[in-house]
């Protein structure tokens, strides 16, 4: 049979087919790709089941612990109270039971209930209560069997006798007669009036009255709660303590007074109020464990409230503990140890203070340790939700806190003081005053959700009360060489949380142990330092302004030389608050952390503010000093003299003024523009490398971990483990490394540069005066009215303008020692000078800077007003330059300098001690201390002020890296308004065209 053949002969079946194998090569990758994805889905749901919780059961299903869902029940069953197990219903008895399953069958009609164990069926001799059992009246017990455990057909109600010699009342099960409390032991089991019965006590009537106060108060809601467990505990509890001298009941009144906060209040009648009435009625009777304040029979509760005892407690008698960080002998455990105690007043266990019965946050039993660490300090925060708290502490714990002093058979503890912020007395926050003013305290509890329960003890609390702060402080005992410290101050701050929807709501909370040592002889230290080095700082600041009044020629103290004085004492300043807080966190650095017995420990962070404050003294300073000298840099005198003289004869007229007028066409340009040039250039230059400089302390503090030396505690170690606890910083160890490292590395590079880079590699500075000699040209830099430097550049050989090979020859000959040397003074190396000018040189030179003026622009030499401009300003230039040459040629008598060197001390305090008045005065400087006008002769307070801007932005940020960022950002900043603001000044006062300038 032929197939069906298309329009161009080819069948179509074989078209239809070629076509599905196209479409299938074309979307092969991607069905590949679905069917794995889809048969992967596949395997996954093979694993996965529906999930069941015992509160999505309903009342015919039990929750099946081991398939983990929910099974139905067998006939006649209903689901148990815990949901995990399956009943048999009212009226129907337990035939067989495994573990697997149950059989229920009906009770007969003549024995209607069901025994107590639910495998029988009996007869009730009265009623049959909810539950299909039998119920007996009061005072008889519920017997179902003989002596030989026969059931019998009718269940007996047997009745207790309550009266003496028997005095029997049935137990709380109500299956068998006991002796009733000793209470009740007189003549009957019978509370008779007038007795009071309470807690199941039976309490005369003369012992304490029936009104007490249940309310526990939150004052920081400003409301009082009526508790439910108060109202049931309170007096039956300090009844039994006052007349039977309970223990376990004088215990559950001192935890009701713990939970009041150890208030006390002019009430008695509260939990508090009880205790002390208590407390004072023992005063007759011994102590306990020979501790005045620890009544027979009572719990801790209190110190006293004697004014001055929390000083006489905290800093008399030391620990007998020595610590140590490293060493044979190295101790730095801290033993806290607690006795628990219920709600009720039943003493449960000694534990082991750590884990999770004060540290409330979640976090790894690693990082709960580093807290007993001594000298780590240890901070750990987090929100706990209010949902959680009520699951995890129904009732409230309480705990009486000891640190184990050791000694092996002869053990000893010591009780830590408690502090609670939130007690009151009398209506005061007495623990939020003064020292002497604290009432110390014993007993503490963690969480409290049962005393704010209003209505009954297993409803909703409406407000719960959490300790949102726990914080343990050691203080170091003054001058310690052997590790010793006072007793350690647990301090306790409570949160009331009122209860709206605590799925939602959440509760903060911080357990911290700190470190303490009297810092007032360091302070008196710091202090003093400062005093002595400021009163230094105004001696060396006032003999800076008169060598300013001096050098700019100025008798007369006004307000600029008052604003001077300031500006000068604001930069020593700055060097002494950097000196002593660099000085300062070096010493705690290097202390603290190489110390064996531990002698001194870190300063608080509430401690280190005034420090800080000194840090940022500092910075503003040295910041004020390094704009005061930039503002100085950018607005100095700059003049270029140009030697060179042209080779054809010169034009010579007599000018009304009397001076000389050469042509200078035969002269180029070029050589001063290529010395402005490369002065430009200097401007900003420096004896370090910025950017090494980041990079290399970046590199020691982030990369080989240096900065883990700057952590609160006494490891040295660089690199931390990630499970370990890290501490937080210590701002004085931060600023002390981050400086030290900074400062050490700056110096480094400076060293390098000025031994080894600047004799073998390249000296700039040297490099420009060689510049000046070879093309013919002076520079004069005025940095003060009558006060500068100057640069000697006269050609030895005449000419500067010469060919390749004249110029070779003329430095071939100055090598060979050809010819004449390069100083100002003939047979002389030294190019560089000090200028101290007289008052008429200047006044001179004034009157020809009026001519070239101080405008700074291109010049427009097509335009016909700028030209004639610029002519007149390249007259000025021409007038100045003969003159300046004059005055170094010594052509003008009355303004003629002599040359001499420098006295030591001049040096020094850089000051001048001859006034120049009748002649000026050219100082030898081979130092080339004319950089001073430069970035590069300011190399330290360029240091300082990056090293503070370091410090002070990393103390702020708390990052190293930022600081860094930062750092380069305005040292770029800086270096560019000093080259655009140096290079306007350098067109202005020089006529160099700042196009030229490259």
């Amino acid at each position: 049979m032929n197939g069906i053949v298309g329009k161009k002969g080819r069948p179509l079946f074989t078209m239809a087919t070629r076509t599905l194998v196209a479409v299938a090569n074309r979307y092969k990758v991607p069905l590949t790709i679905f069917l794995l994805i889809y048969l992967d889905l596949l395997n996954c749901q093979q694993y996965a089941i529906p999930f069941k919780s015992p509160s999505d059961c309903t009342d015919e299903e039990f929750f099946d612990i081991s398939s983990l869902s929910c099974v139905r029940c067998g006939p006649n069953q209903r689901r148990s109270t815990t949901g995990l197990s399956c009943i048999c219903k009212t009226g129907y008895q337990t035939l067989t039971s495994d573990k697997a399953s149950i059989t229920c069958q009906k009770c007969p009609a003549d024995r209607p209930a069901v025994t107590k164990d639910g495998f029988g069926c009996i007869g009730c001799p009265t009623s049959v209560n909810d539950e299909g059992k039998c119920q007996c009246p009061a005072s008889n017990i519920l017997v179902e069997r003989d002596v030989n455990g026969n059931l019998f057909d009718v269940a007996r109600c047997e009745m207790c006798n309550e009266n003496s010699p028997d005095l029997s009342v049935p137990n709380i099960s109500g299956d068998r007669c006991e002796r009733c409390q000793a209470s009740f032991v007189n003549t009957s089991c019978v509370c008779s009036s007038p007795n009071v019965l309470a807690g199941g006590l039976c309490l005369p009537p003369s012992s304490l009255s029936t009104n007490v106060n249940p309310s526990v108060n939150y004052a920081q809601l400003k409301i009082s709660v009526q508790s439910a467990w108060f109202f049931k505990n309170l007096y039956s509890s300090s009844a039994a303590c006052l007349v039977f001298s309970n223990l376990t009941a004088c215990q559950a009144l001192g935890n009701m007074c713990v939970m009041n906060m150890h208030s006390i209040s002019g009430v008695s009648t509260d939990a508090c109020g009880l205790f002390n009435t208590i407390f004072r009625s023992r005063a007759a009777l011994s102590s306990t464990q020979d501790i005045s304040y620890w009544r027979v029979n009572l719990p801790w509760l209190y110190y006293g409230d004697e004014p001055g005892l929390a000083s006489r407690v905290l800093q008399n008698d030391p620990v007998p503990i020595k610590f140590s960080f490293r060493g044979r002998n190295k101790n730095t455990d801290i033993k806290l140890i607690a006795a628990v105690y219920n709600i009720g007043g039943e003493f449960l266990r000694w534990e082991k203070v750590g884990g999770d019965n004060l540290q409330l946050c979640p976090e790894t039993t690693a990082k709960r340790a580093a807290a007993f660490t001594f000298g780590t300090a240890y901070q750990e925060s987090c929100d706990l939700s209010i949902a959680e708290l009520l699951g995890s502490h129904p009732e409230p714990l309480f705990y009486d806190v000891f640190m184990d002093l050791g000694g092996g058979d002869n053990r000893k503890l010591l009780s830590l003081p408690t502090l609670v912020y939130n007690q009151q007395y009398n209506g005061r926050f007495i623990n939020q005053e003064s020292m002497k003013n604290w009432y110390l305290s014993r007993r503490m509890f963690a969480v409290d959700t049962l005393s704010g329960r209003e209505k009954s003890i297993s409803s909703l609390p409406k407000v719960i009360r959490v300790a949102s702060s726990i914080k343990i402080r050691f203080l170091l005992v003054p001058r310690t060489q052997e590790g010793q410290v006072y007793p350690p101050l647990m301090t306790v701050t409570y949160t009331d949380v009122a209860i709206t929807d605590i799925n939602t709501q959440t509760v903060s909370t911080t357990f911290a142990v700190e470190y303490e040592m009297d810092q007032n002889e360091a302070r008196i230290k710091t202090d003093t330092a400062l005093g002595v080095l400021g009163g230094l700082a105004l001696m060396y600041s006032l003999l800076k302004t008169v060598s300013w009044k001096r050098r700019i020629a100025s008798p007369l103290i006004d307000v600029e030389t008052m604003l001077k004085f300031l500006l000068f004492y604001a930069g020593d300043l700055a060097n002494v608050f950097f000196a002593v807080t660099v000085g300062t966190g070096l010493y705690w650095l290097i202390f603290y952390k190489a110390q064996q017995f531990v002698s001194v420990l870190l300063p608080l962070p509430a401690q280190e503010e005034q420090f800080v404050t000194y840090i940022g003294c500092a910075f503003a300073l040295k910041a004020v000093q390094f704009l005061h000298k930039l503002i100085l840099q950018v607005s100095i005198d700059v003049f270029f003299i140009d030697w060179e003289r042209p080779r054809s004869k010169t034009s010579r007229t007599v000018q009304a003024a009397g001076e000389l007028n050469r042509d200078p066409s035969s002269v180029s340009i070029w050589r001063t523009y290529f010395v402005a040039n490369e002065w430009n250039e200097l401007q900003t230059i420096r004896k370090i490398s910025p950017t090494f400089q980041t990079v290399a302390v970046l590199f020691f503090l982030e990369v080989l971990g240096f900065s883990n030396l700057a952590l609160r505690d006494p490891m040295p170690a660089l690199q931390r483990s990630p499970e370990a606890y890290t501490p937080s910083y210590s701002l004085m160890l931060r600023y002390g490394l981050a400086a030290t490292l900074w400062l050490g590395i700056g110096l480094l590079q400076v060293i390098f540069f000025t031994v080894f880079y600047e004799h073998f590699v390249e000296d700039k500075i040297r490099q420009f005066v060689d510049l000046c000699s070879i093309s013919n040209v002076s520079v004069l830099l005025l940095s003060h009215r009558c006060f500068g430097y100057y640069i000697h550049g006269r050609s030895v050989h005449g000419h500067a303008d010469t060919n390749m090979e004249e110029m070779n020859n003329n430095l071939n000959r100055e090598s060979e020692s050809l010819c004449g040397q390069r100083g100002l003074l003939p047979n002389t190396e030294i190019q560089t000078f000090q200028v101290s000018l007289n008052n008429r040189l200047r006044l001179h030179y004034d009157r020809i800077r009026e001519q070239i003026g101080r405008r700074n622009g291109r010049s427009r030499l097509i335009d016909a007003n700028s030209a004639n401009q610029f002519e007149q300003r390249a007259r000025g230039y021409q007038t100045m330059n003969h003159f300046l040459g004059s005055i170094i040629d010594h052509a003008h008598h009355e303004m003629d300098y002599i040359v001499k060197d420098k006295l030591m001390f001049e040096r020094i305090i850089g000051m001048e001690f001859l006034e120049p008045s009748e002649k000026s005065i050219f100082y030898n400087d081979e130092a080339h201390s004319f950089s001073d006008v430069l970035f590069y002769g300011n190399e330290a307070t360029l240091l300082i002020f990056d090293t503070l801007f370091f410090c002070v932005v990393d103390l702020g940020s708390q990052s190293f890296v930022l600081a860094a960022v930062l750092t380069c950002v305005q040292q770029m900043m800086f270096r560019l308004i000093r080259n655009t603001l140096g290079r306007k000044n350098l067109v202005s006062k020089t006529l160099v065209d700042e196009r030229f300038l490259i």
